[in-house]
């Protein structure tokens, strides 16, 4: 341990002599009450200090002391289910203690020290041990097993001991390896770190959200990286909300950084009584939430996402698939923002930092599907919302966002103000994943990349259409142009428009997804066929199977296909006679 002195205090940002000798991010201990800071700048024997608790009333003169190890997480059973602020201390536990609001210098344990947990081993003396190798599992939760894994800086070696199956804490040595290493179910992590990994592995599969717009139009693979950019009001939490609750991940972390007091605490009063679709449970057996919200120290805000991140570093290593849930990405930039004004560093694009690309780049670079250590498949999968002032998306936090993801979700407030939700917009959107994962949709059904090329073909059409029907009128248009506008309204209305509270269109499944919009680009296609011998369009309008498509995605269930081919032998019926009888 180092002892230095404060010699400057600006907002969170101070400076301490006499720490030459500590290294960058080393956690730096500060006052009387301990607040807990980093390093960030050295200079001499002089370092700069970012301190993540409130400072109010620090004086220059009092002792620093760095403590020479980086900022770490502890991992280890019982994460699972915990509300961590930015660095990771459990808010439920601080709120027994101190009431509700954190008391500057507060201490409190990531993990329960004394909560026992039954262990499994799967190892034995005198097998192979290295770092990644599971030797034992605990059951965390209803739905998880947790994997004991040797610590990843483990050099390769041989099981000496290993404790026998029965009760024991975190702190307890499980298992000795040869040459004297000692290993416990717990261990630290710094969280600026990267964990270790083998190779990275090609996106081949799509991370399934139950979402149509998402799963078919702009789809993400597991281990992915997508944006939710939009203003205030377009649904960017709702939508992460539905995505933890339904997408196929096995862990889910949701980052809450730097957003609004009461929008935080209806995330921690929500997640855990949304129940988990796969076990009935509550969704809180398989999710971690870091609660980072405006009013707290804007340096625990900034670190936040990595606390957040290398937890589901540790769960992909166990070869879980894991989502991240990031709300916001622009809230963390603006903490950076803040920072580096105090800091006095030259200002780039809107006074946000000339590294903001670099930390962003960071941040989602840590995603991605991998064989870990231990040679297992795991996954991390980032969806980050974004929060551009006024929905700009000319502004930078989304611009260089952009750069690094490959999937974006833009949410339009047009659509958010006409009630049309997830308000996805399909002409702003993309996904660069969607022809990496085309095999694994066409082995669903061979018809998916054709079908959703046609749809948003023709969703691009009565967009042009659009703009000429406010100038002249839709009477003006002929009955092909107009039939366009029609089977557009069915597929917003029918597909693309998704109800969160509705029992049976909440959450869909692949196959009922591809086969909905493939009836109505089959119906489209008769239509325009019966249009072209003659038929006008109201004879089309007239027929009972376009609101009956409308209304397949709310009456018809997920387990009920046999119903979708029933409503395909009804269009053909209709569509077969009205072509007769223009035939004649």
């Amino acid at each position: 341990m180092i002892e230095g002195k404060v010699v400057r205090i600006n907002g969170p940002i101070i400076k301490a002599i006499g720490l030459g000798a500590s290294g960058l991010y080393d956690v730096v201990e500060i006052g009387e009450k301990k607040l807990i800071g980093e390093v960030i700048r050295l200079e001499g024997d002089t370092a700069t200090v970012q301190i993540y608790e409130d400072n109010t009333g620090m004086r220059v003169g009092e002792s620093a002391f760095s403590l020479q190890r980086p900022l770490s997480v502890q991992l280890g059973p019982g994460l699972l289910g915990q509300i961590y602020d930015g660095i990771q201390r459990p808010l439920r536990d601080i709120k027994r203690i101190s009431g509700g609001f954190i008391a500057p210098g507060i201490r409190v344990p990531p993990l329960n020290a004394t909560q026992k947990w039954h262990l499994s081993p799967s190892v034995k003396a005198g097998d192979a041990a290295a770092a990644g190798t599971i030797y034992g599992e605990v059951r965390e939760s209803a739905t998880i097993m947790h994997r004991l894994t040797v610590p990843p800086e483990t050099r390769a070696t041989t099981v000496a001991w290993v404790a026998p199956a029965g009760e024991y804490t975190i702190g307890d040595v499980v298992l000795r390896l040869e040459g004297g290493a000692e290993v416990t179910m717990s261990h630290f992590w710094p969280v600026r770190k990267p964990r270790p990994f083998l190779a990275k592995l090609g996106m081949e599969e799509p991370l399934v959200t139950g979402q149509r717009v998402i799963d078919v139009f702009f789809p993400i693979s597991r281990g992915g990286t997508s944006a939710i950019p939009g203003g205030f009001g377009t649904g960017k939490t709702m939508t992460q909300h539905a995505l933890a609750k339904w997408c196929d991940a096995d862990i889910i972390v949701y980052i809450g950084c730097g957003e609004r007091g009461n929008e935080m605490t209806d995330v921690l009063t929500e997640f855990p009584r949304i129940q988990d679709p796969r076990t009935g449970k509550s969704l809180m057996e398989r999710t971690i939430l870091i609660a980072n919200t405006s009013n707290m120290p804007v340096a625990a805000r900034e670190v936040s996402i990595y606390t957040g991140v290398t937890l589901a570093e540790y769960y992909r290593d166990m070869g879980y698939d894991v989502a991240i849930m990031a709300d916001s990405t622009s809230r963390w930039a603006e903490a950076l923002r803040e920072l580096s004004g105090r800091l006095e560093e030259m200002p780039a694009d809107e006074g946000f930092p000339a590294y903001l690309p670099t930390r962003l780049a960071e941040f989602y670079e840590r995603a991605g599907r991998v064989r870990t250590l231990g040679d297992r498949g795991g996954s991390i999968s980032v969806i980050g919302a974004v929060s551009p002032p006024g929905g700009d998306f000319s502004e930078p936090v989304t611009q260089h966002t952009k750069r690094f993801i490959r999937c974006f979700w833009a949410l339009d407030r047009d659509l958010a103000n006409s009630r049309h939700y997830p308000a996805i917009s399909w002409i702003d959107s993309y996904s660069e994943y969607a022809e990496e994962i085309r095999g694994w949709w066409e082995k669903v059904n061979p018809d998916w990349s054709e079908t959703r090329d046609k749809a948003i073909e023709l969703l691009k059409r009565e967009q042009r259409l659009s703009q000429i029907v406010k100038l002249i009128g839709p009477d003006a248009l002929p009955d092909n142009q107009r039939l366009i506008l029609m089977t557009a309204e069915m597929i917003k209305n029918g597909f693309l428009q998704q109800n969160a509270y509705d029992d049976i269109d909440m959450f869909c499944v692949p196959e009922k997804q591809v086969r909905l919009l493939k009836i109505m680009m089959d119906f489209h296609a008769r239509a325009l066929a019966i249009i072209q011998l003659g038929a006008p369009l109201v004879k089309i309008r007239e027929l009972a199977s376009p609101e009956r498509i409308v209304r397949a995605k709310s009456t018809i269930r997920n387990e009920e296909l046999e119903k979708l081919t029933e409503l395909e032998s009804l269009v053909g019926r209709e569509m077969d006679d009205l072509e007769r009888s223009y035939r004649k």
